[in-house]
C-alpha cells in the first residue's frame, strides 16, 4: 500500500526481496532488502558517512542500533566486535526480518533483531549507533532518544547521523539542554550535507 513506511510496523504491501551488494567491514557483501524498509537499493549516504567517520567501536559488550532497518549499522557493528552483542532494533517487523536473515547469511551469530519492548529493561548499552527516523516528526524522534540514550553506561558514547537541512543544529542544542547533566553532545564530524554527533555520558 501507498501508505507504508519505513516505519510502519507491519506494512501490508507484498514482499518483494531483492539482492544488492554493499560494502561492510572493507570486503563487498551480498545481502537481502525488501520494499517497505529504509532505503533498500544501496547503503544510505547518511550511514555510509556514520560508519565512515564514528571511531572502531569497543571490542565487547551490549551495542544497540537504534533504528536498524535491513541492518547495514548492526551487521558492520558485529562484523568490527565479533565479541559484542548488537541488538538491532525497530518498529518494523520487516526490518527485523531482514536483519535476521542477512545476519544469517553472513555467519553472523552476535546479532538480535528485536522490537523496542523485546529489549530487556535491565540492559545498558556500551554504545549505541542510530541514524535515527527524521520522519516521524519531532516529538516522537525526541520521545525515542530520550527513552535510549540514558541507557548508555558511564563513560560510554551514541553515534548519530543527521542530515544538516533536517535539523541536526537544532537537534544536537536540543540534546546538549534535555539530556542530564553527565551527558555532553558535540559535533564530530561533517560530510555530505550530514552531522555526526557524539553523545557522551560522563562516569
Amino acid at each position: 500500500m501507498a501508505s507504508d513506511h519505513y516505519f510502519t510496523p507491519a506494512p501490508d504491501s507484498a514482499l518483494k526481496l531483492r539482492q544488492i551488494t554493499v560494502s561492510l567491514g572493507g570486503e563487498d557483501r551480498q545481502v537481502t532488502t525488501a520494499n517497505s524498509v529504509f532505503s533498500p537499493d544501496h547503503i544510505d549516504t547518511g550511514t555510509q558517512v556514520l560508519i565512515g567517520h564514528a571511531p572502531t567501536p569497543p571490542p565487547g559488550g551490549d551495542f544497540l542500533d537504534l533504528g536498524c532497518g535491513w541492518g547495514p549499522i548492526s551487521l558492520y557493528l558485529a562484523l568490527a566486535s565479533p565479541r559484542a552483542t548488537i541488538w538491532a532494533v525497530d518498529v518494523n517487523e520487516r526490518a527485523l526480518d531482514l536483519v535476521r536473515l542477512n545476519a544469517e547469511k553472513l555467519g553472523l551469530t552476535n546479532v538480535t533483531a528485536v522490537l523496542p519492548d523485546q529489549v530487556p529493561a535491565h540492559l545498558s548499552f556500551r554504545t549505541i549507533w542510530s541514524n535515527p527516523p527524521i520522519r516521524v516528526g519531532k516529538s516522537e524522534l525526541h520521545n525515542l532518544l530520550h527513552t535510549w540514550l540514558p541507557r548508555l553506561e558511564p563513560d560510554s558514547d551514541a553515534w548519530l547521523v543527521v542530515q544538516r537541512n533536517l535539523g541536526s543544529d537544532s537537534l544536537q542544542r536540543w540534546l546538549d539542554g534535555d539530556l542530564p547533566d553527565e551527558f555532553g553532545t558535540s559535533r564530530h564530524a561533517i560530510s555530505k550535507g550530514f552531522r555526526v554527533l557524539r553523545v557522551k555520558r560522563h562516569g
